[in-house]
């Protein structure tokens, strides 16, 4: 268990980092990349304060600006856009007429570039949003990965359209096209990862986008910037970096994107919207908030519901929009429940980010820490305690967990998603308090059940399946497998993301059709013999 000393003590004296895992330096990052150009900024800067502070020579923790991005314009972002707009050019540019055989050949080139900055880019994660080494490495190369798939499932899905369909005299081919011009915007905790999930399957189906990095987590884009000028063709990938309200806004109200993809807050997301001009134009990709909650019944194991919430509570300190954000837990079992659970948290090592098995770490969002405590004095004040021991102690950006009972429908904890590492707990006799919760929710991504009598799961399992997108029953609430299709209900999401749901999500089904005759077929077959068409073919991709 971490000690109050450990806490006050957390961060380290600049001495005390290895040298791997030091940065080479202050990063002053002048570049951002439009119509296949690097180009470089002059103008005003913004700090990129880590969450990793440094003992000053008092032993007092200080923060460390580690360095500065661009903040552009609005004519930098429509600089941007007209890139984007010409480079697809009403679908017949370069880019969007190129077979997919051509364009994944670009996608391998970059994967191939990408993979030679993996440590640049796991360092950055670490000082830029706290996230431990080890679920740094982890998001770098799941998002390889998720790539990877991509290109095979895209090989597939054309495969699959290179057939003809043959139907009460008429001969049609289907294929997927794209979209057209889009923004593309990340959120700070997988800015990484959850970025590049919707980043890459837009362009691979043919689409050309402006690209802006999220708030935290923007320098490691940094070391990608020339893979992206070198692998894409000038103009299909363009990236800004400063205030999203501001370049965002100024690019929605063109009226010239044709999907927006955005992992943020319902609010922000509702906002940039209605600025587009032609609202049925704009199709969205949006991953939003969240407030899963889990239900524990009586007759739930209880050992591995509270090693499966804590995992879904507390692992990179709840900052995850399928964190688990609210236990549901019966009178019977609370007790016990709460008192495994709090034995799990506190095996939880402390620490900064490149510490050997470290769990929590400090927090990027600045204020962070006094929006936490400010949670807990409005539960404490609706008659709520912080159970474990040293909950809720704060050091500047580190954040210990707080473990909050009893919580009830007064505190902003029961509505508020924390997204931070606070876990409240909430007491019912009967279970349509948690059902009433989640039907009243404004959110329904997913939901965790504990349990084993299979009635009573099949019974929440119908109620829930109307209201939230995932069930988990017995497991935490999580994203993965990438195979699986990721959304959610209300305001947690729109859309659909997973490998293969991407690719569709970018794209748009269209088709050539004509009469199933004799004058009719010798025109296809001539076009395919004469490989004239980038649509109309029936080559196969291996």
């Amino acid at each position: 268990m971490a000690t109050i000393q450990q806490i006050q003590t957390v961060f380290p004296q600049e001495a005390d980092i290895p040298e791997k895992y030091r940065l080479p330096g202050f990063l002053e990052q002048t570049e951002y990349l439009i119509d296949g150009e690097i180009r470089h900024w002059s103008g005003e800067m913004n700090d990129i304060l880590s969450p990793v502070m440094l003992q000053n020579e008092h032993g007092n923790p200080e923060p460390k600006i580690i360095g500065r991005t661009p903040l552009l314009t609005p004519n930098e972002a429509l600089q941007a856009l007209d890139a984007a707009v010409e480079a697809y050019d009403n679908g017949r540019g370069y880019w969007p007429n190129l077979t997919v055989h051509e364009r994944i050949q670009h996608i391998e080139q970059f994967i191939e570039k990408m993979r030679q900055k993996r440590q640049e880019v796991v360092n950055l994660l670490m000082w830029e949003i706290g996230k431990s080494l080890k679920d740094s490495e982890k998001e770098f190369d799941r998002t390889v990965d998720y790539i990877i798939d991509t290109i095979d499932a895209l090989k597939e899905a054309d495969r699959t359209a290179s057939n003809f369909v043959i139907e009460q005299g008429i001969i049609a081919q289907v294929r997927r096209v794209p979209l057209g011009v889009g923004l593309v915007m990340g959120p700070y905790n997988y800015p990484l990862n959850e970025t590049f999930t919707t980043l890459i399957p837009a362009l691979i189906v043919g689409n050309t986008v402006v690209f802006k990095p999220a708030k935290y987590g923007v320098l490691l884009i940094r070391p990608l910037l020339e893979a992206f000028r070198d692998c894409f063709p000038k103009g299909v990938v363009n990236i800004i970096f400063g205030s999203g309200r501001v370049l965002s806004g100024a690019i929605m109200q063109t009226g010239k994107l044709s999907f927006f993809a955005f992992i943020g807050t319902n609010r922000g997301a509702n906002d940039l919207k209605k600025m587009h001009p032609k609202p049925h134009v704009l199709k969205s990709v949006l991953g939003l908030d969240a407030k899963n909650p889990a239900i524990v019944l009586p007759d739930a194991d209880l050992e591995n519901a509270a090693k499966e919430c804590i995992l879904g509570s507390l692992s990179y300190n709840g900052q995850r929009c399928t964190a688990l954000k609210i236990l549901f837990v019966h009178r019977q079992v609370v007790k016990p429940f709460m008192d495994l659970f709090c034995k799990e948290l506190e095996k939880l090592k402390i620490g900064m980010p490149w510490v050997d098995d470290v769990k929590l770490t400090p927090l990027p969002e600045p204020d962070k820490a006094e929006y936490l405590s400010g949670l807990l004095a409005d539960a404490h004040e609706h008659g709520a305690k912080v159970i474990n021991e040293h909950g809720g102690t704060a050091n500047n950006s580190f954040f210990y967990p707080a473990v909050v009972y009893p919580v009830n429908d007064k505190m902003r904890l029961y509505r508020e998603e924390q997204f931070g590492p606070i876990v409240p707990i909430v007491p019912y006799e009967d279970v349509d308090t948690a059902i009433q919760y989640i039907v009243n929710s404004s959110f329904g991504q997913q939901a965790s059940i504990f349990g084993n009598n299979p009635a009573k799961i099949s019974m929440l399992i119908d109620i829930l399946a109307n209201q939230v997108s995932r069930i988990n029953i017995n497991a935490q609430c999580q994203r993965g497998p990438d195979v699986l299709p990721f959304n959610g209900r209300k305001d947690s999401a729109e859309g659909t993301l997973s490998i293969r749901d991407a690719l569709r999500c970018f794209s748009i089904r269209a088709m050539v059709a004509t009469k199933y005759d004799e004058q009719s077929k010798t025109i296809i077959r001539q076009i395919l013999k004469d490989g004239s068409s980038n649509f109309l073919r029936t080559d196969y991709i291996l």
